[in-house]
């Protein structure tokens, strides 16, 4: 792991160790005594002086990147020069351009880069969106209120705003049910170049439309309605609820079975790359 991050504590370290296919091998940050701290029930796990050294580790085959937004691509880069597999936490990129160079190097590295959207691991949510048919319109919000102006998502040049952080969600679970839009309409509120809120129209080709909404500035919110010609379809906490089968879990050990396997990942990179492509429209509209 590259940053000893909250979610690596919550999410990613277990998820790892209950694994059936990979172990934690080593964690570099700059907190090294956080680290320490963080890699304390794994007992053969140790702490690394650096980035550059975590990526120097002969046993270390692939790292999980969840740095801020900005350096995604700068260190999924450096891994695969270094010859290990990336997983990236969401959103992959900054933009469309970066998740393209990503996709360029990783095919020209034969590694394999993978976006840490759990959610598409949860068993409830793939039932919920493999059982809907003729969609006429979508509806998802997820918003938080955010007041911590040292935090990263507060800070545009690191990648912050509600768009990236929790619109990635929104786009992405649109874009799995309906496809990819021809119409990208949106509005945001803006304070000192960060969107606060976000709120969009998309189009589809069938006539199809969806309203995604993300915000910093609202109590905890996650909801997602879809309405199809015969009922309307309602999944609250689409994106974090819970399951016996953790889906963090089943996401690394998907991830691990396409690299010792060879097989395709489950997310795909041309996925990833589609999301920040909607993201990116979305952004000019409001921008413009």
């Amino acid at each position: 792991m590259l940053g000893a991050a909250d979610i690596a504590r919550k999410a990613l370290l277990p998820a790892i160790a209950a694994s059936n296919n990979g172990r934690v091998v080593a964690m570099a940050s700059r907190a090294p005594e956080r680290a320490r701290e963080m890699l304390a029930p794994y007992a053969d796990a140790r702490v690394c002086d650096s980035y550059e050294a975590l990526l120097e580790q002969n046993d270390v085959d692939a790292v999980y990147i969840p740095l801020v937004n900005s350096l995604h691509k700068e260190w999924t880069l450096r891994a695969m020069a270094a010859g290990k597999h990336v997983l990236c936490e969401k959103p992959l990129a900054m933009n469309a351009p970066e998740a393209e160079e990503m996709a360029s190097a990783a095919e020209a590295a034969g590694k394999l880069v993978m976006e840490s959207f759990m959610y598409r691991f949860n068993p409830d949510t793939r039932a919920f969106v493999e059982s809907l048919r003729d969609a006429l319109h979508l509806q998802t919000s997820f918003g938080f209120r955010l007041s911590d102006s040292a935090n990263y998502r507060m800070h545009a040049a690191l990648g912050g705003g509600a768009l990236l952080d929790v619109g990635c969600y929104a786009v992405s679970i649109t874009r799995w049910i309906l496809g990819e839009p021809v119409e990208v309409l949106a509005r945001a509120h803006v304070e000192h170049g960060v969107d606060m809120t976000v709120s969009s129209l998309l189009t589809f080709p069938t006539g199809a439309t969806a309203s995604i909404w993300a915000s910093f500035e609202s109590p905890e919110e996650q909801d997602l309605t879809v309405v199809t010609r015969d009922i309307v379809h309602r999944r609250e906490q689409p994106f974090t609820a819970g399951h016996p089968d953790d889906p963090y879990r089943l996401m690394v050990e998907s991830f691990g079975e396409s690299i010792l396997r060879d097989r395709p990942l489950a997310l795909p990179l041309s996925d990833s790359i589609a999301n920040m492509r909607v993201l990116d429209r979305i952004r000019d509209a409001f921008s413009s």
